[in-house]
């Protein structure tokens, strides 16, 4: 009987008792392992595990899904489509920390393996024709479109999207690393990277979110895009390396609809890696800024880099694509880009001539537009959240 309170003894103390020299041994804490598939329907935990993410998981109306710092996600395109949704109504909670990012992965590294995270608000949009609904370009066929700006989707801090972009049909059935349709400005979007996907880094499908600290490294089209008249009023500091295969650093648009509210960023580098090809061969989109179809905004603090023409008549700092955009945004005054600087980028506007010709120049602006040779751009914190199997995707920042 001595021996095995002994036993036990000696137990307790590997486990929760203390040294005199206080060299505590602290058990690891073991990821689960698992998968999620299927409808989400109840709320609940996932545990700090690795898990199978197979088929398109959807979070319903009603329901929170939390996810634990740590996690990891891992896609296997083999399986079919796979992607994470919240659906108009559900919550997403995935707050992980730059040590211990939530990682969505693929199991083959390789651009466009799975359909990303694909969040649904109740915000506003102004979607074509100035109507306040659309639907979604993902293959869901989903409306989106709300009344309630503040509207919360949940919390993503901290986390990172590998390979995603998975495009079946262009403009009908295609994915980005992160979609968000109509999301509300309640939403925490916070810290996240999207990392080799084979379309756009971040979209924002109308809706009043922001984004701070987000990363969009080497996805094969836009880095940033957005439509549907977004008006985020709070984004800060964005960082943009395009490499291998991309279009536009920022693709600006509102669906052809003159409008008087605008998005509003600051921090913002935008740098394009040499020999850096176009994903078309017949329409050449490298400019770092595009603003089409009446798109605008508010951008302040900005390094631009690398965005050098290999072809006469493209690739400039900021293109102006369409006479209309021309005259009621630039023109107009609501496109506005100040303490601008600009290196290895010899031209610094472009004008397709889209609608009638016009010349855009800096004079264009007027107060609107001013450069620097003392902008910063993004400033973000390293950590594993931005390290991806030994590649810091801050070094070129």
């Amino acid at each position: 009987m001595k021996k095995l309170f002994y036993a036990i003894a000696i137990v307790a103390t590997i486990f929760t008792g203390c040294s005199d020299d206080d060299d505590d041994v602290v058990p690891t804490k073991q990821p689960v392992v698992g998968e999620i598939t299927g409808d989400i329907t109840a709320s609940r935990t996932l545990a700090y595990g690795n898990y199978t993410l197979k088929g398109m998981v959807k979070i319903q109306p009603g329901v929170t899904l939390t996810i634990e710092k740590g996690s990891t996600f891992t896609a296997d395109k083999s399986n079919g489509e796979n992607g994470l949704v919240v659906l108009k109504g559900g919550i997403l909670i995935a707050n992980g920390t730059a040590d211990e990012p939530i990682v969505f992965t693929a199991k083959d590294k390789a651009p466009g393996q799975w359909a990303g995270i694909i969040m649904y608000g109740e915000a506003p949009i102004v979607a074509s024709g100035g109507v306040a609904s659309a639907t979604s370009e993902d293959g869901l066929n989903l409306p989106y479109g709300g009344t309630n700006a503040s509207h919360s989707s949940g919390s993503l801090k901290y986390v990172r999207v590998e390979y995603a972009g998975l495009v079946y049909n262009s403009n009908t059935k295609e994915h980005n690393g992160f979609s968000f349709y109509a999301v509300g400005s309640g939403t925490t979007l916070e810290n996240l990277v999207s990392y080799k996907g084979n379309d756009d880094g971040f979209e924002f499908y109308g809706g009043t979110a922001s984004g701070k600290n987000l990363i969009s490294y080497g996805n094969a089209d836009d880095s940033f895009d957005w439509q549907d008249g977004w008006r985020g009023q709070d984004n800060t500091n964005w960082f943009a390396y395009q490499t291998g295969t991309a279009n536009y650093g920022m693709e600006i648009e509102a669906k052809s609809v003159n409008n008087t509210f605008w998005p509003k960023a600051t921090n913002i580098t935008l740098k394009r890696a040499a020999g850096t090809g176009t994903e078309s061969a017949s329409e050449k989109q490298y400019d770092a800024i595009q603003f089409k179809a009446q798109g605008n905004g508010d951008f302040s603090n900005i390094v631009i880099d690398g965005y050098a023409s290999i072809e006469a008549g493209f690739g400039s700092a900021v293109q102006i694509r369409d006479l209309s955009t021309y005259n009621d945004q630039v023109v107009a005054g609501k496109i506005k880009l100040n303490n601008v600087k600009i290196t290895n980028t010899p031209v610094l506007f472009l004008s397709q001539n889209s609608g009638g010709a016009f010349t855009v120049n800096a004079a264009s602006f007027g107060v609107n537009w001013s450069v620097s040779t003392t902008a910063t751009g993004a400033s973000l914190t390293k950590g594993k959240w931005a390290n991806i199997d030994g590649l810091d995707l801050l070094a070129n920042l």
